[in-house]
């Protein structure tokens, strides 16, 4: 058997175990097992790649794969939970600047030679670059918005709206004249900065709200940027693994709109989030929340016979899901039924409140979707909401002016019973304020979410 042959198959069986390794993420309970065979798979890719002869130095990419293996240990030991929408925010981006960089590299290599660029090469190299680089600038917009550097407000102008369907038709002529005459353009430069420019102004005017789905989005684009590379470079595996990442991504994007009630097109130029807002729709304004203690509220825990607790942000800021954990087992010991409602889009990304509850092996059967789960709040004796805001407000099923209105939620508030973690009043990521707080049925237990479940747990041990 040839090199080639041996090649050939590493990839196709490296296809095989991405695949099965990106179904079986599909499942908490298999997760973790379809990350490692994703991660083998990428192995066996990198390995039959550098089998290839066309590879110019072994101890470069040897020094490569030790920093970024060192690199990426470090993160993976000090990145928070609450950090990682922002984590992946920057993979996208490295992903697309690496994939920007590679389509500049073969465009520079073939029009510094005596033939001339094909057609089909010069449209994917072209392609590449325009999607990495908006990938790489839009996903660094997305990370400052996340982290607070940028403004998680939606900033948004008559200028801007008018600019960026501009800056995208000269983006497109510029790359169409590049592939007809490629021959040492000074529009090349142009074409990268016109592209960086592009995925700051498509992100600047989503607010931070939006912001999780943007990270999905732009995840999509890296994929899609990675596949247009593969091309270029002719690899069939890269052009296979950027596809699986592209269709994945926009899916996910497809599920987290449909979860938020929001189309990809509103999403991309809309203003959601925009500003906070304590008037108004679903105003708060003459209203007043009624506090509680953990003495009190651990009353009416230790005697429902069933519970269910939402976890959120809050809940993933304070790292409480072990508390969680160790009060869902206490009130299980008397004998309570207890759930956790799960929304698709709580915390700051898809499976946030999944992988944060799996870590304190809370088991799989617990854990809930919020369609098969919205029903059982009515026939609850107590909910129990660990800094899950946006997902639980009424204002978007009931009050038509909300800026969320029909954005689908955890129907707590038809809880017998409401028990609201939370260190203030104030707004969740979407800036709208939550009826909920007000709710007759709602007590608000002001604290961090860590003590707040140590102090429950500890009351009720002693009822």
């Amino acid at each position: 058997m040839e090199l080639i042959d041996i090649i050939n198959l590493s990839y196709l069986l490296a296809a095989v175990v991405f695949i099965v390794g990106l179904k079986r993420l599909s499942s908490p309970a298999t997760a973790r097992s379809g990350n490692m065979m994703a991660a083998i798979a990428m192995l066996i890719a990198v390995v039959a790649t550098l089998l290839d002869h066309e590879v110019l130095d072994y101890a470069q990419i040897g020094a490569g794969i030790l920093v970024g293996s060192g690199i990426g240990a470090v993160l993976a030991k000090t990145i928070k939970m609450t950090a990682m929408p922002q984590m992946v925010a920057v993979f996208n981006g490295l992903g697309g600047t690496a994939s920007a960089l590679v389509a500049s590299g073969e465009f520079h290599k073939l029009t510094s030679g005596s033939t001339s660029i094909e057609t089909d090469v010069g449209i994917t190299i072209m392609l590449g670059i325009f999607i990495g680089a908006v990938t790489v600038s839009g996903s660094f917009i997305a990370f400052g918005k996340l982290q607070g550097i940028v403004t998680s407000n939606a900033v948004s102008s008559p200028l801007i709206k008018t600019l960026n369907p501009v800056l995208f038709l000269s983006i497109i002529g510029i790359m169409v004249y590049l592939v007809i005459l490629a021959e040492g353009s000074p529009m090349f430069p142009v074409l990268i900065v016109a592209s960086l420019l592009l995925g700051i102004l498509l992100v600047m005017p989503i607010g931070g709200a939006d912001m999780p789905v943007v990270i999905a989005l732009l995840n999509s684009y890296s994929g899609l940027a990675a596949a247009a590379a593969g091309f270029v470079l002719d690899n069939m595996i890269l052009i296979i693994s950027g596809s699986l990442v592209g269709a994945s991504g926009f899916i996910l994007t497809q599920i987290m709109c449909t979860a938020m009630n929001r189309s990809i097109w509103n999403v991309m130029f809309g203003a959601f989030g925009a500003s906070a807002t304590s008037s108004g729709a679903g105003s708060s304004e003459g209203m007043q929340a009624q506090s509680t203690s953990a003495e009190d509220a651990a009353i009416v825990l230790a005697y429902a016979r069933s519970v269910i607790f939402v976890p959120g942000y809050g809940l993933a800021a304070a790292q409480a899901q072990h508390q969680v954990k160790e009060l869902s087992d206490i009130l299980q010991a008397r004998g309570v039924d207890v759930k956790h409602a799960i929304h698709p889009v709580a915390g700051r990304m898809p499976g946030h409140m999944n992988v944060l509850l799996a870590e304190a092996d809370v088991p799989y059967d617990q854990l809930f979707a919020m369609d098969d789960i919205n029903d059982d709040f009515e026939r609850s004796d107590v909910a129990v909401v660990v800094g899950a805001n946006d997902v639980t407000n009424p204002v978007s099923r009931d009050i038509p002016d909300s800026p969320i209105y029909g954005m689908p939620i955890l129907n707590v508030d038809r809880a017998k019973n409401i028990i609201f973690i939370k260190r203030s009043l104030s707004p969740g990521f979407a800036g709208i304020d939550n009826p909920l707080f007000y709710n007759p049925k709602t007590r608000m237990l002001f604290d961090d979410a860590k003590r707040a479940l140590t102090n429950l747990a500890n009351a009720v041990k002693n009822l």
